[in-house]
């Protein structure tokens, strides 16, 4: 559910989104698994168990996925949208569905973007935040002050510093470009990480550190690698998935062992994974339908390595099913495959990764509720 897309810019430690790099490359999109409420933006509602390319264009910037509907941004800055919208999630201004990407609005300065399980959050290029969608029950992971659910996007505050954005279940975070971190929305399990149970509709730091770096959320779990390659997670851990070694949820943010080598992460339904700077590939928590990536269907309260490669790049969660990229631009999924999600051609289970296709130009993954995202080239 976390924001996918990792610019060069943010891996390298810069935080500032006016920083960002001029787009020179031309990705295709592509989707496969869960298509219910046409999040696969083919035009339908069939399930597809191999990649279907959306599309013709190149100009694919930035990918997220939510419980049903996905939102993307084309490197002229255009936001785009398609899928469940019984909340308002897409941002059109109605609650109907759509099998297409359809446009919101008509700006050209959309730059990054991050889906909860049913909203959706958006930084500008001017650094400012908006939000939209919703729950039936808002818990106010919209950040607006409120619980009232939006179908088009509103500005969050009128500050004009936010970087890095990620949605959970019923709740979001981001990193400013200060490096502080904030966190909004449903804390049932202490997930907004303010040391209690009560939820916020307003943004709340946690802390008073600057050395945020990377974020990830999961339903009810929040994982963040700090600057000194550091892991950090809090929130609801009934299976394992903070990676403590234990299974007592957090309200506050706690360091997974002493390692300094973290570099990005993932989070889904009670489970996991991050990769190291080593691309060592690890994950945690609950692991019934094999979304681990172990071979086995144990759930693990500490991160146990998948495989011996050190070839991973990045990561990326479904509903209960992994997703990883290789430095060789492979793809390479895990978990449950009930609608197709593992790109294999089947709807069969692996609890170890398997590669999707033979493609190596694959570059950037995002996953939904049962669906998966790519950008390739």
């Amino acid at each position: 559910m976390s924001e996918r897309y990792v610019g060069a810019w943010e891996q390298a430690g810069l935080f500032n989104p006016l920083n960002a790099p001029t787009p020179s490359y031309t990705y295709y999109l592509s989707t496969w698994g869960q298509n219910n409420n046409g999040q696969l933006g083919l035009g339908n509602t069939t399930y597809y168990s191999s990649p279907k390319q959306v599309g013709s264009l190149t100009t694919w910037s930035t990918i997220a996925g939510g419980y049903g509907h996905v939102v993307a941004t084309k490197t002229d800055g255009t936001l785009w949208v398609w899928g469940w919208n019984s909340y308002g999630q897409l941002g059109t201004g109605n609650t109907t569905n759509a099998s297409s990407p359809t446009q919101v609005g008509v700006l050209t300065n959309w730059l990054k973007v991050a889906c909860g399980a049913y909203h959706t959050m958006a930084v500008k290029t001017d650094g400012t935040l908006w939000t939209w969608g919703g729950y039936g029950t808002n818990y106010g992971q919209l950040g607006l002050g409120n619980t009232t659910n939006y179908s088009s996007p509103k500005q969050v505050g009128a500050l004009t510093n936010w970087l890095t954005i990620a949605g959970g279940g019923y709740t979001s975070m981001a990193i400013k470009t200060d490096g502080t971190l904030w966190a909004w929305g449903n804390n049932a399990f202490g997930q907004v990480g303010q040391n209690n149970v009560t939820n916020y509709s307003s943004p709340k730091q946690i802390g008073a550190l600057t050395n945020w770096l990377q974020i990830s959320c999961g339903r009810y779990t929040s994982i963040v690698v700090k600057t000194d390659g550091t892991l950090w997670t809090w929130g609801r851990n009934a299976n394992g998935e903070c990676g403590l070694g234990n299974v007592t949820s957090y309200s506050s943010p706690k360091q997974v062992g002493a390692l300094t080598n973290w570099s990005t992460t993932a989070s889904g339904f009670f489970n996991s994974i991050a990769v190291k700077k080593d691309g060592t590939l690890w994950s945690w928590g609950y692991g019934a339908n094999g979304q681990l990536g172990l071979g086995n269907t144990t759930s693990y309260s500490s991160p146990k390595q998948v495989g011996s490669l050190t070839s991973w790049a990045s990561v990326a969660c479904g509903g209960r099913y992994g997703i990883a990229l290789q430095t060789n631009n492979t793809i390479w999924e895990w978990g449950n495959n009930n609608s197709g999600q593992l790109g294999n051609g089947t709807v069969t289970a692996n609890s170890s990764p398997i590669q999707v296709g033979a493609g190596t130009t694959w570059k950037y993954i995002a996953g939904a509720s049962q669906t998966t995202i790519a950008l390739l080239y």
